[in-house]
């Protein structure tokens, strides 16, 4: 079988796809041929070796040998043994980061918890690209309570994988939100529901007064302060990625913050898969709808291309490859 195999850290144009002997399931897992997978932040780490601590130790110190991939869709094809819960030809998608990723292959063997069924009106590029953003999403919308009706709520890199799927989630509650991301992208949020949008190149949202009772950040690139800042009372503030020292400052600031104020700020530990079933509820509802940048093919050329675009953060949702 085909699987895309990081063996140099740095530049996308160190990834090659190669072939490789096709997986046998264990016991506890399912063999899924891979139709989707999309790309995330991890998967960008990983090919760059950073942050070193985890990325490294899952992919190698100094030479990496690991098949990239987490949110993918497929056709289960064999069961293991003690498998109960699916057949094969079931449609199932997930995240595999807690369990070695790998979707970037053909094929890819997993445990059965760690994919869930797909909606059959969902294609399987739709779902490739909701599991590790949507939880995220969610998660973070939740992270303190339940937003009330009318309540403001800010997204801080709103147009990407995270901020195309929280806006959908948001305004299915009669939530006000605020996008920021760069100029590019805000006619595309617009679109996709968003009541207000800021360039973050021209306006700095911790400074212009205006203050939120949620800020979902997939940026994290201010300090815990400004964040407080832009926060009403009782108002919380989830980071959902972003680099390292930052998400580390957040949640040590947190610990003060919310023993001295009434305002969180805490970053979103991902529980990859919990509520997929839910976002089959809204697409079969016809409230949800996976946002899909760009699509690409199962080769050399096109994955590197894919990750090139990646890099640029030019996309507008989710950039999906086909296998």
């Amino acid at each position: 079988m085909k699987s895309l195999i990081i063996r140099k850290y740095g530049s996308p144009d160190f990834l090659e796809i190669y072939d490789v002997i096709k997986p046998i399931p264990a016991d506890d897992q399912v063999l899924v041929k891979v139709n989707a997978v999309s790309i995330n932040d991890w998967d960008w780490g990983l090919l760059k070796g950073a942050p070193f601590i985890p990325n490294r130790f899952m992919a190698g110190l100094i030479r990496p040998n690991i098949t990239i991939g987490s949110d993918i869709a497929g056709v289960v094809e064999a069961v293991g043994s003690e498998v109960s819960s699916y057949k094969p030809g079931d449609e199932v998608y997930g995240d595999l980061s807690g369990c070695g990723f790998g979707g970037f292959a053909e094929y890819v063997c997993a445990p059965h918890n760690a994919v869930k069924p797909k909606s059959q009106a969902m294609s399987f590029e739709q779902a490739a690209a909701i599991p590790q953003a949507g939880m995220l999403a969610l998660q973070a919308i939740v992270a303190d309570r339940q937003p009330e009706p009318g309540q403001s709520v800010l997204v801080n890199g709103a147009g990407g994988g995270v901020g195309s799927l929280a806006i959908q989630l948001l305004k299915l509650q009669g939530l006000e939100v605020t996008g920021v991301d760069s100029a590019e992208k805000l006619e595309a949020m617009r679109l996709w529901g968003f009541d207000h949008v800021i360039d973050y190149r021209t306006t700095d949202f911790t400074q212009n007064g205006k203050r939120y009772d949620l800020i979902v950040d997939a940026k994290s690139d201010r300090s815990p302060a400004d964040y407080e800042r832009a926060l009403n009372p009782n108002g919380a503030y989830a980071a959902v990625g972003g680099p390292t020292l930052n998400l580390l400052k957040v949640a040590l600031s947190g610990l003060r913050i919310n023993r001295a104020r009434d305002k969180k700020l805490r970053v979103i530990a991902l529980e990859p898969n919990r509520d997929l079933a839910y976002f089959n509820e809204l697409f079969e509802a016809g409230k949800f709808r996976p946002v899909i940048d760009t699509e690409f093919d199962f080769t050399d050329v096109d994955v590197r291309n894919a990750f090139h675009h990646f890099a640029e953060a030019a996309h507008k949702g989710k950039i999906v490859v086909r296998l």
